[in-house]
């Protein structure tokens, strides 16, 4: 395996594993954006890609 295959695995565990803060109903977006600028969001039988912008936006498409 080479040095990017392994950062690359090492990443993704990091960010399967991880926990985020929840506050009664809310979370701080830089908690969900701490290792990637893009997430994906299961809703039921949909996929949605929420995604942090050059410009610190968030983009939600389905």
């Amino acid at each position: 395996m080479d040095r990017h295959t392994q950062d690359t695995t090492a990443a993704e565990t990091a960010v399967q594993s991880r926990q985020i803060a929840l506050t009664g109903n809310r979370l701080d977006a830089r908690d969900l954006f701490v290792a990637t600028r893009e997430i994906i969001i299961a809703h039921g039988e949909e996929t949605y890609r929420l995604r942090l912008t050059s410009q610190n936006k968030l983009i939600l498409t389905k």
